[in-house]
């Protein structure tokens, strides 16, 4: 019951007031699979879930204000100028994603790489979170036309117990020019650390 008092509570606090449901953005067929398999709901316009607590086991929905879209805007205008610039913004906009809802259902005290050896589920993202947040989070900043050099690509798993690579799992942007993938992964990170940004290719090798 407390749980669902706090997730209440947190729903209304971000509720802007007048605000109404917009359109879901249009997606492709295994992004679709990505919000299905947990029965979440696909971006709009207008705001996203927030997957947490483990495979989307805990989630809070993020209208966002005005305030909210003109500081993404700002930052997002910081990386016209080349492909580079504009990963560059983009991991400013997952920082600022993080600090944003952190205080409010209590990730501002998860760790990098959180799985269930942390028993520290209900305050932590595991890999399927970060992944779900930040595709909802590119599909929000490509439906406001702020991405010029990359589009959002379906999401990309990683996984080789043979060699102990444990299974993984990340957003991708891929770039227009030449149609490179760049993954864009914050479970790595602690709180309000840039996330990593590197090429698919590099990222598949890591551990």
């Amino acid at each position: 019951m407390r749980n669902l008092i706090h997730l209440t509570a947190a729903i209304v606090a971000l509720l802007p007031l007048g605000a109404t449901p917009a359109p879901a953005i249009e997606i492709t067929p295994a992004i679709a699979q990505m919000y299905a398999a947990v029965s979440a709901p696909s971006p709009t316009a207008n705001g996203m879930l927030v997957c947490y607590g483990f495979e989307c086991r805990l989630r809070m929905m993020l209208y966002f204000t005005d305030a909210d879209r003109n500081k993404v805007i700002e930052i997002m205008a910081t990386g016209r100028a080349s492909p580079e610039a504009e990963r560059k913004a983009v991991q400013q906009v997952v920082l600022w994603f993080d600090r944003r809802v952190g205080p409010i259902i209590g990730t501002n005290k998860r760790v990098a790489r959180a799985d269930f050896r942390n028993f520290a589920d209900g305050q932590n993202f595991d890999c399927f979170d970060t992944t779900r947040n930040t595709v909802s989070l590119l599909l929000i900043l490509q439906e406001w036309g702020l991405l010029h050099h990359h589009r959002v690509g379906d999401p990309r798993y990683r996984g080789n117990l043979l060699v102990g690579q444990l299974p993984h799992n990340t957003a991708v942007l891929i770039e227009r020019a030449g149609g490179r993938d760049w993954v864009i992964d914050m479970w790595t990170r602690g709180y309000a650390e840039l996330p990593d940004v590197m090429p698919v290719e590099t990222w598949l090798k890591l551990d």
